[in-house]
């Protein structure tokens, strides 16, 4: 049995999908909602799944042009063009909170500023993962440009790899590794520009044996100017995949 959905009244237009947005929304007991940024080449769907551990919340994953379901758009790798972007058609809807992982962070912490300027809703707490502080300097050297057999080696030595059956996929390659570019692209344009602190609650996770130390991920302190909590798991940088029956810990914290 097949049930569709009633037709808009006469002279209504049905209401447009949001291209940033990737989740499966709920009508019924939903408390509040989360709005996940993805690490460099991460599709929003990974977070999207976390819904099963956190009922009553709609769990949304942002996705940028160029990326995922997007693939075929133009790319953006300037962060004031992600932000303006991103801003000019979504309205995060309250009570809500933000949650980056890796580049991710970034770009909710550069979201969460745009907000504060243009003195919109804040979320109720901003969760950044796996990143260092903006201010810190990165002495990375430039991965964007790099020829593809360079760029997969980097990504196998330092973010977990690609999967085999993908790195043997000259196709999928095709598609995967522009993304990557656009994210590394986006990072490497990127020059934290000094202001206020957030008035908006930070919530810092990582984990116990990534590259990131302690004190690049205690210098989030400075970007709120309310509350800022740490916490620590065992696993590296996707500490939430080492161990999966860790990721409903991550979420109550």
């Amino acid at each position: 049995m097949t049930t569709s959905l009633p037709a808009p009244p006469l002279g209504v237009a049905p209401a447009r999908r949001n291209p940033w947005l990737n989740g499966r929304p709920t009508t019924t007991n939903t408390e509040r909602h989360l709005y996940c940024f993805p690490h460099s080449g991460g599709l929003p769907g990974e977070y999207v799944r976390w819904g099963q551990y956190l009922p009553g919340t709609q769990i949304y994953g942002i996705c940028l042009p160029g990326r995922g379901s997007r693939v075929a758009e133009p790319a953006l790798t300037d962060m004031d063009a992600v932000v303006r972007a991103l801003l000019a058609e979504t309205e995060f809807v309250a009570p809500y909170d933000l949650f980056g992982h890796s580049l991710g962070a970034l770009v909710a912490y550069e979201v969460t500023r745009e907000l504060a300027a243009r003195g919109l809703p804040l979320p109720e707490r901003l969760v950044v993962s796996a990143f260092p502080a903006p201010h810190l300097p990165r002495p990375e050297a430039p991965l964007s440009g790099l020829p593809d057999e360079e760029l997969v080696a980097v990504l196998n030595e330092r973010y977990g790899g690609i999967p085999p059956q993908i790195a043997a996929d000259r196709d999928l390659l095709a598609v995967l590794l522009p993304a990557f570019r656009a994210d590394f692209a986006l990072l490497e344009n990127y020059r934290y520009q000094e202001s206020r602190a957030l008035p908006v609650p930070l919530v810092v996770l990582g984990g116990e044996a990534d590259s990131l130390t302690l004190d690049q991920l205690g210098a989030w302190d400075l970007h709120s100017g309310v509350t800022v909590r740490r916490h620590a798991f065992p696993g590296g940088h996707f500490y939430f995949r080492d161990d999966p029956a860790s990721v409903a810990a991550v979420l109550a914290a």
